[in-house]
């Protein structure tokens, strides 16, 4: 009898929400300990893999592995990013699929659906930034931005600064706007929403907390609204004028060396000679561990952007599979059976 059967665990995007894996405090204690376990060395890291098959449009699907070594994890994140989707066929721009496997025989033991990890990671990076440089008592959070980031953005600052009571949207669209307070307000029940019909300064404007979603490519965030003690997190490529960094107090990165590479804003001002490595405060990482100072005073204005470490990805989506496979939610999905020449019909399968 063949001791060469190979399974792994399905799980759709439903069996990980039926599982209780939206949980941002889960996610962003999976990500914290991520980032800290890279610091000492314990993760493997290369390069992400890009294809880019419309240099125009941005249109292109990334390999992106990590591997934590002391639990003996390897994984992948698969990830689609397709920018016209939305307005051309109506459908996400995103798209994410992750694999797990162990390190000690080389099996795979998870295929997920990733688009839930990847958003909670962009989230979780965004909350654990929060946590060491948003004003504590903020009340307010103003979003410029609608779209499936704002939201999972708004569950993470709720769970990084429980007090907030009210948040403003502005989106392109009203009718974007209009779906944000339909799907978070039963969410969020506590919390007072308030569209603000497109008006972007009517968002942010006094807002403690100032979250950009956008796929928009243009200084949408002006430094004139960003008021004395406000905390900003900024999520996709250009979205703020040179003038808000530039007033900020502290500018802090995922990682920063990686950041001033892309394509945000921090990554234009550096190639346009407006912005300096001694301008930037610090990585997270030197929040999460101690080493650097968070806000030091209720008058600085923050500053936090993330590009995307998918090792973080890879640390919530193994903390996700731990708590479904325990919930009995997936399915089982069989890899083989036996190895290829110990099937006995082989021979009837074979084609010469």
């Amino acid at each position: 009898m063949s001791n060469h059967q190979i399974h792994c665990q399905y799980f759709s995007q439903e069996d990980l929400l039926g599982a209780g894996c939206l949980d941002m405090a889960m996610a962003m204690g999976a990500a914290q300990n991520a980032m800290l376990s890279y610091a000492r060395g314990d993760i493997l890291f290369p390069e992400k893999i890009v294809q880019i098959f419309n240099d125009e449009t941005q249109e292109r699907i990334n390999c992106l592995p990590a591997t934590f070594k002391p639990e003996k994890i390897c994984g992948v994140k698969w990830v689609s990013v397709f920018p016209p989707n939305p307005e051309k066929y109506g459908i996400q721009n995103l798209s994410a699929v992750i694999i797990l496997s162990e390190i000690e025989h080389g099996f795979p033991i998870a295929f997920m659906e990733g688009t839930l990890c990847s958003n909670m990671r962009v989230g979780a990076m965004g909350g654990l930034a929060a946590r060491h440089l948003a004003r504590k008592d903020s009340e307010v959070i103003g979003f410029i931005g609608a779209g499936e980031q704002a939201k999972m953005h708004l569950i993470a600052m709720k769970t990084a600064v429980p007090g907030l009571k009210e948040c403003r949207v502005a989106a392109k669209d009203a009718t974007e706007e209009t779906q944000f307070l339909r799907e978070m307000e039963p969410i969020l029940p506590g919390m007072r929403f308030v569209a603000t019909k497109t008006d972007l300064e009517a968002a942010v404007g006094e807002a403690d907390i100032i979250v950009t979603a956008t796929s928009a490519q243009a200084p949408l965030l002006k430094a004139a609204w960003m008021k004395p003690g406000a905390f900003y997190s900024h999520i996709g490529g250009w979205e703020d004028e040179y003038a808000v960094a530039k007033q900020c107090d502290k500018i802090v990165c995922d990682d920063w060396d990686t950041v001033k590479h892309r394509t945000q804003t921090l990554s234009r001002m550096y190639k346009d000679g407006e912005l300096t490595d001694a301008d930037i405060h610090g990585n997270l990482v030197g929040l999460l561990d101690g080493s650097l100072p968070g806000r030091e005073s209720d008058s600085e204005r923050t500053y936090f952007n993330a590009v995307g470490l998918a090792y973080a990805d890879v640390g919530i989506a193994h903390a996700m599979y731990l708590r479904a496979r325990d919930a009995g939610m997936g399915q089982d999905l069989k890899i083989q059976n036996a190895m290829i020449f110990e099937h006995a019909h082989l021979k009837d399968w074979v084609r010469l």
